[in-house]
């Protein structure tokens, strides 16, 4: 049996009393029913957050007459909302370099549907994982990015993007230094996965630094993409605990096991539009 559908509601706006009651009233005036509903206020901003999903078939109007009837609500309150229909997959365009622990879960996961989206195509800096790609069907475009050719390269991933018409950009293990300019144009809207040893172990072999440094935790951290190397909003984090016997294979294991799960994990999260960036950090509804 499929999921029934439904709208999500999600909103941010200052902080004042008959926020929940007003928009609670708004949906059951239209015979709607709320199946799901969190809310949070930043004391110290003064913000509240707001997600309702709120089945389909129970409104008396359409997804598109329901966002026309809301916005005099949401304009009264000085809203930042947006109302999206599950029945509209979100469309992902996927990032990837030649570490493959990150494409084969995604890929795995989205062909056995366990993830709600589209998969318009896949960008590569290097050819290793074409065969993988087409195997599932879907577009392969190999852009090389070199010193010399990043904003030429960076312009034709932007091309691709947004050809492709899609909504968001997952880097799973994407080894290069994305431009401020695609950090701004797609902000909130580019996904990454690093592991928890920045800043401390900075470069190459940070598993072979933490085994030296006799770490206990290791874990991976699921952000947004800024301008910041890997200082953007956090999403999901995990840790797993280790200790003095084990090897550096297996501390490299245990990595790209939390880093799969972490990624798909935050993934779903914004899948489902249950993350609202504030400055830098998230509102995540669980």
């Amino acid at each position: 049996m499929s999921d029934p559908r439904t709208y999500t509601l999600t909103l941010s706006c200052p902080d004042r009393l008959g926020i929940v009651a007003a928009v609670s009233q708004f949906v059951t005036a239209r015979g709607g029913w709320i199946i799901e509903a969190n809310h949070h206020a930043e004391q110290e901003d003064n913000v509240f957050f707001m997600r309702q999903v709120i089945l389909a078939d129970s409104l008396n109007c359409s997804v598109a007459q329901l966002r026309t009837a809301f916005e005099p609500l949401a304009k009264s309150f000085g809203m930042t909302w947006s109302i999206s229909d599950s029945a509209v997959k979100k469309r992902m365009v996927v990032m990837v370099s030649k570490q493959e622990h990150c494409i084969y879960d995604l890929l795995g996961r989205w062909h056995a549907g366990e993830l709600p989206v589209d998969i318009p195509c896949v960008i590569s800096n290097h050819e290793t994982f074409r065969g993988l790609v087409e195997w599932h069907g879907i577009p392969f475009h190999h852009v090389p990015v070199t010193p010399e050719n990043k904003p030429q390269a960076y312009r034709q991933v932007m091309d691709i993007f947004d050809t492709a018409q899609a909504d968001l950009m997952v880097l799973a293990r994407y080894m290069q230094v994305l431009s401020p300019e695609m950090c701004e144009r797609y902000a909130g809207r580019i996904i990454n996965i690093h592991h928890s040893f920045l800043p401390s172990f900075v470069g190459a072999k940070p598993y072979h630094q933490a085994h030296d440094r006799g770490v206990k935790l290791i874990g991976a951290t699921c952000h947004y993409v800024t301008a910041d190397l890997d200082q953007g909003p956090i999403i999901e984090q995990d840790v797993i605990r280790i200790d003095h016997s084990d090897l550096i294979s297996d501390l490299v294991r245990y990595g790209k096991d939390i880093e799969k799960a972490v990624l798909a994990r935050g993934l779903r999260f914004h899948l489902e539009d249950r993350v609202i960036v504030h400055k830098n950090k998230t509102i995540v509804f669980r």
